[in-house]
């Protein structure tokens, strides 16, 4: 496949396995002229990597490495750089974590069972501006109203936000929080309480609870920018 004329797209492949992250870029490589492929090993160099180039085109981005599990990596990207689509790529296969994942913001979900031919339809569905999921995925279904309704307030969260509700879920205090992201106790502390409110819930512990609704337990502790 020819890349549009005149363009030369940039991805990020960010997955801790070099032979995967070897594997994706080959087949990219083959599939489009003059591209430029970053590779990334965990969510710090996925965010430095957009935060230093704000040309990229599109991150594939696994579920599971370090910085990230769950769908708190996603959501964190998908706030501090929302104008940047994410394709999550990953062994998982389930339709509830496809749905999931699709609800926080994703582009596409390309399970790593995939052959070449749905790679190269995924891709090039996505970089002209559509979403793709594999065949036979119901989005509507799976959730009740009030999950619905829980995904859409943590997609209101800022980035710093969402750094925050992560290490409240990792059981970190005001201030170690405000030591890990190198700002005042009473900065800490209007971030949780606009959580508390963009989550319509009444303490730290509520917000927690309804994070790891979501999560399924396994947020984990944000990258520091």
């Amino acid at each position: 496949m020819t890349s549009e004329e005149g363009t030369q797209y940039r991805f990020i492949i960010a997955d801790d396995h070099p032979l995967f992250r070897g594997a994706l870029r080959k087949t990219i490589e083959e599939m489009f002229d003059g591209v430029t492929i970053v590779e990334a090993g965990s969510l710090d160099e996925v965010s430095g990597e957009l935060g230093s180039n704000c040309d990229i085109d599109l991150v594939l981005l696994d579920l599971s490495m370090p910085g990230m599990r769950g769908f708190s990596g996603l959501i964190y990207l998908r706030a501090q750089h929302p104008g940047t689509p994410v394709c999550i790529v990953s062994g998982a296969e389930e339709a509830a974590t496809i749905r999931r994942c699709m609800n926080f913001g994703a582009a596409g979900y390309i399970p790593k069972s995939q052959g070449i031919e749905k790679i190269r339809d995924a891709l090039g569905a996505i970089l002209s501006g559509d979403t793709w999921t594999p065949p036979g995925i119901d989005l509507d279904a799976g959730d009740d109203d009030e999950i619905q309704a829980l995904v859409g307030r943590l997609s209101t969260l800022t980035p710093q936000q969402v750094r925050v509700l992560m290490m409240l879920s990792e059981g970190l205090l005001n201030k170690q929080i405000a030591y890990e992201l190198g700002v005042s106790e009473a900065t800490v502390k209007a971030h949780v309480s606009a959580i508390l409110q963009k989550l319509n819930v009444e303490s730290r512990t509520q917000a927690v609870i309804a994070a790891n609704r979501i999560e399924a337990g396994q947020w984990q502790t944000a990258v520091a920018s």
